[in-house]
């Protein structure tokens, strides 16, 4: 290291030792703030009932900001100073993950998403403003590890002002992955900057070839909007939907580097409350599942009677044997659902439709005898009969979902319900997808699940509970973002939705997400280009219904693959060449020189193709190494690899793998991956586009490639 070097990192150490000397002040006020508010909470057990609810007031909000301040101030920051701007005609401004004043107000940090820091992100040598140097600081811990400067107005420069460093981005993007995604607040581009910074209103669309940044920009975008909009957009909340489960825990920790904890995280099998999917359905059944002809299946079903449902009512009133038979009841039934209440809450009303068809029929019964009735009489006597309720109740009985969902395992009644919509084909994959009662809820499952409890409606209060286990045997997670605040089940009023993979998202997933932002301004992200999604048009519409009439709508592009080597973007472009304009795929920056690997395998030497590659990667880089394959191969690759486990080595299925990265990435089979998918080469292209250095792929054909490969 050199002397100018060593001597500019003693300078940003001091000012970071600063900065850290006064968090460290900020806490110890925070705590003591906190111990106040209880202090005063246990004063006012002795005081008069009006002064006691005041202070136990006061006791509430004190210690409600303390740990506020507590939990902002504990976050896990990885490099709390990042950043420092020299201006021409004002002080040096640092830049890092919070606002940061000394005890006199003087600022020692400012926020990376205040007005102030956006010159660090913005300023360019063609528009630098007043932007003379722009100082990034690599720090570890509270240690500062090294320095890059980007001079911006070089003819401004004192004298006295030292310029070091080669290049922070670059640098950036050569470290090592873990298990989490960092965030890329020191390293944000222009072009990134701008999404981040857009107006919250409307729909801002993220699109984006592999390793544009787009699901980091978005989530540094709802962490920029809490910090510029919180009155209009906190209290409502943000939501988070990613692909999977893998996804969500890899993201997981970006928001809270940067100060945010009440962004609420769920995969899409985690949308609805009470239940969590991880299975995926094969492609062609996820299609029938996720096709908007499955919402006519379900209003039909719910339309038809439940299968213990008493097909006759036999009454007595005064003596006399009041009987609706099978074709009656159906007519009430009928009548009842042509309302646009769902059935659960029209108990009520089912209950008066009954009353009056055998209000009707003892009216019938009197005029062949020349008797009359008294209707008002006969309705009140019977509605307070309990064997009228015990047959309103098995006859009219209280829908759930699950249980609904179940019933379309039987073909027959399935192809009542789907009669004219789906084809024979389909119904007979979907019924026997439904049947098995001790199979697990798939990801595709959950829209269906949560379309069911619309149509049916709010069960009794007295049976949620019951509602809740029959809807999953796992007991009922808390569906609050942050412990002590607590969500109503199924919330609908989120402010802020980010939507991440969003080309994948199903039809009726969509309506299932959309359902949550109904008053929501929306961030989504995704690439065409790499969706597993059949019929884009039909996704497009539902979509579109989901986002509602907001305006604006716009639109970004990010064109630069800052994750992939060069080199391994080479094969993946070639794999989805004939998917793909040119204009729709980005630009590797970065070259490594390490060719990804075409490997020849057979039955024989796959198992150990796959561990020897694993461990060659493995002593090849620092950080993670993924094992991707198809769907139905995961269990029997993590077999391979399990005599010899290490912590570094991630199996995954080709679904599982969407929005993930890896320093060097063992692909097996991927004429598999193109098989087993209803769009072919588009999810082998995300599968050859997760790592970062190396791609080894491990093939027993050339099928998948276009035109022949480098082979080992």
């Amino acid at each position: 290291m050199s002397e100018p070097k060593r001597v500019e990192i003693a300078v940003e150490q001091a000012h970071v030792d600063r900065v850290y000397a006064r968090l460290a002040e900020l806490r110890d006020q925070a705590e003591s703030m906190r111990d106040k508010g209880y202090e005063i909470g246990r004063g006012a057990q002795n005081e008069a009932v009006f002064e006691q609810a005041s202070m136990l007031f006061e006791r509430d909000m004190m210690v409600s900001h303390a740990n506020q301040t507590l939990q902002t101030l504990d976050a896990e920051y990885e490099g709390l100073v990042f950043g420092r701007l020299d201006h021409t005609s004002a002080e040096a401004v640092h830049v890092g993950r919070l606002g940061i004043r000394d005890a006199e107000f003087n600022n020692l940090v400012t926020d990376w998403r205040a007005p102030a820091a956006a010159p660090f992100y913005q300023a360019t040598a063609t528009d630098p403003g007043d932007v003379v140097r722009r100082r990034v600081i690599r720090c570890s811990g509270r240690s500062v590890l090294d320095l890059d400067d980007d001079v911006l107005m070089p003819a401004s420069v004192p004298e006295d002002m030292t310029v070091v460093g080669e290049g922070a981005l670059m640098a950036a993007l050569g470290r090592a992955r873990g298990d989490t995604m960092r965030d890329i607040v020191a390293t944000i581009q222009k072009e990134q900057d701008e999404v981040i910074r857009a107006p919250w209103r409307g729909v801002t669309e993220i699109t984006g070839g592999p390793g544009t940044g787009k699901t980091a920009v978005a989530l540094h975008r709802a962490a920029y909007l809490l910090y510029r909009y919180r009155r209009q957009l906190g209290g409502a909340g943000v939501l988070v939907v990613g692909p999977s489960g893998a996804f969500t825990t890899y993201i997981s920790r970006v928001l809270p580097s940067m100060g945010e904890t009440s962004v609420e995280l769920r995969s899409l099998g985690q949308v609805l409350d009470g239940i969590e999917a991880t299975v995926h359905d094969p492609a062609p059944l996820a299609a029938v599942k996720g096709s908007l002809r499955m919402r006519k299946v379900l209003a039909k079903a719910v339309r038809e009677a439940p299968p213990e449902a008493p097909t006759e009512m036999r009454i007595v009133y005064r003596g006399e044997v009041l009987k609706l038979d099978a074709k009656e009841l159906g007519r009430v039934r009928r009548k009842l659902h042509q309302s646009t209440q769902p059935p659960n809450p029209s108990r009520v009303r089912a209950a008066e439709a009954l009353l009056a068809a055998l209000a009707d029929k003892a009216e019938e019964y009197a005029r062949a005898d020349g008797r009359t009735v008294d209707r008002e009489e006969l309705i009140t006597r019977l509605g307070e009969r309990i064997d009228f309720h015990r047959f309103l109740v098995e006859w009219w009985p209280v829908l759930y979902p699950a249980r609904m969902l179940r019933l379309l395992g039987d073909r027959r009644r399935l192809s009542r319900s789907a009669k004219n919509v789906l084809t024979a084909d389909e119904i007979t994959r979907l019924a026997d997808s439904l049947a098995d009662t001790t199979r697990e809820w798939t990801v595709a499952d959950i829209a269906l699940l949560d379309e069911l409890r619309v149509l049916v409606g709010p069960p009794p209060k007295r049976r949620r509970h019951r509602e809740t286990v029959q809807l999953d045997a796992a007991p009922e997670r808390d569906s609050s973002p942050t412990p002590g605040r607590h969500r109503p089940e199924h919330y609908d009023e989120y402010s802020h939705i980010v939507v991440d993979e969003a080309q994948d998202l199903s039809p009726m997933q969509w309506r299932m997400v959309g359902r949550r932002g109904t008053h929501a301004s929306w961030t989504v992200v995704g690439d065409p280009v790499q969706s597993s999604w059949p019929d884009p048009e039909e996704a497009r519409q539902a979509r579109d219904r989901a986002f509602g009439p907001r305006t604006p709508r716009r639109r970004f592009t990010l064109r630069t693959n800052y994750r992939n080597s060069a080199e391994i973007f080479e094969l993946g472009a070639r794999v989805v060449a004939g998917q793909a304009e040119p204009n729709d795929l980005p630009r590797a920056v970065r070259e490594t020189g390490a060719e990804p690997q075409i490997r020849r395998v057979d039955d024989g030497t796959r198992a150990g193709e796959v561990r020897a590659a694993a461990k060659e990667l493995l002593d090849a880089v620092e950080g993670t190494v993924g094992v991707v394959c198809a769907m139905d191969r995961v269990d029997e690759v993590g077999g391979w690899l399990a005599d010899d486990p290490d912590d570094r080595v991630r199996v995954l299925g080709s679904l599982d793998a969407k929005g993930l990265e890896y320093d060097a990435v063992v692909l097996v089979e991927p004429t598999e991956l193109v098989t087993e998918s209803t769009t072919g080469p588009r999810v082998l292209y995300v599968a050859l586009t997760r790592a970062t250095q190396r791609l080894v792929v491990l093939a027993s054909d050339d099928g998948w490639l276009p035109e022949s490969g480098h082979e080992r």
